[in-house]
């Protein structure tokens, strides 16, 4: 049996039981009603049944016929939905995205967002450079750029993305050696995991109601990226200054918890600047729109 020829003529087989009409099933599929006829004839010859009952003023269809048409069916829409995934794809946004992150806060919450982003938009590639060198502006070499700043830029095309606190954290071990924390004013007697700051001080700032503290603490580790004192802080080592999208992970598996949650400390805002507003629906747009979706608070 001609399966590849068994396919074709059951696609027509199932458009003629549709239109109820050899004609109409010849002018859907651009073919002349001759060549309709001899698929159903040719299909009915290899099959060995008869799947329909013409007359000049009817089409019927035989027991067998029915029994078979279902297949038929299902096999044309399985091909019609093929057909409209490949129009989909061909109408996709295509074209490449330059975007740069900050190195910690791109590998924790930007690469996700473009994953996902990638698996929606086949047809878009995305160029991404992970840097911690601060700017205002965006490059020309660049269409998009997340920066992390204490407040808006002050020229230029940006959006918003979300809030960004900063917190203390300990591991249990760690805690449980030492006195409880109550009170700012007894961190100076623990080991601080610091971000920034001078060799062996800096000064943290915590904020209740109408109370403002600068605490100067002692920095035991000091590192110029947050995953390092993360990790400092799950060994162990003392207290860790970090971002909380930093520390909300460890934080939901009981590795670490946040010390002094009470107090605000310092929040800086994410932005994502770009050039004049891109076209609709391009894959700049599109990206943007997704990293705004993503990790906007707002």
């Amino acid at each position: 049996m001609e399966n590849g020829a068994n396919l074709t003529a059951m696609l027509v087989f199932a458009r003629v039981v549709e239109l109820q009409s050899f004609s109409e099933a010849a002018r859907a599929l651009g073919w002349s009603k001759s060549h309709v006829s001899r698929e159903i004839a040719r299909l009915e010859l290899r099959l060995g049944i008869r799947l329909l009952q013409r007359t000049t003023r009817r089409l019927a269809l035989t027991e067998l016929g029915q029994a078979y048409y279902p297949y038929c069916v299902r096999m044309l829409a399985e091909a019609q939905r093929a057909e409209a995934f490949v129009q989909q794809l061909h109408q996709q946004a295509a074209g490449h995205v330059r975007l740069q992150a900050p190195v910690t806060f791109g590998c924790q919450c930007v690469v996700p967002v473009v994953n996902r982003f990638l698996r929606r938009h086949l047809h878009i590639n995305v160029d991404l450079d992970l840097t911690d060198r601060s700017q205002d502006r965006l490059d020309d070499q660049d269409d998009l750029a997340i920066v992390i700043r204490s407040r808006a830029p002050r020229q230029g095309n940006f959006r918003l993305l979300s809030d960004i606190d900063w917190g203390l954290y300990a591991a249990p071990a760690y805690l449980a050696q030492r006195p409880a924390i109550t009170h700012p004013g007894m961190l100076p007697r623990h080991d601080l995991l610091l971000f920034h700051g001078p060799a062996h001080t800096a000064a943290l700032p915590f904020r209740r109601d109408k109370q403002r503290l600068a605490l100067d603490v002692r920095s035991r580790f000091r590192a110029n990226n947050s995953m390092a004192l993360l990790n400092a802080a799950l060994a162990g080592s003392g207290i860790a200054y970090l971002p909380a999208y930093m520390a909300q992970e460890a934080v939901g598996r009981g590795d670490i918890q946040q010390l002094l949650p009470e107090w605000q400390m310092d929040r800086l805002q994410s932005y994502l600047l770009l050039h004049d507003t891109p076209e609709t629906a391009s894959p700049v747009t599109l990206l943007s729109d997704a990293l705004v979706a993503a990790l906007s608070t707002g």
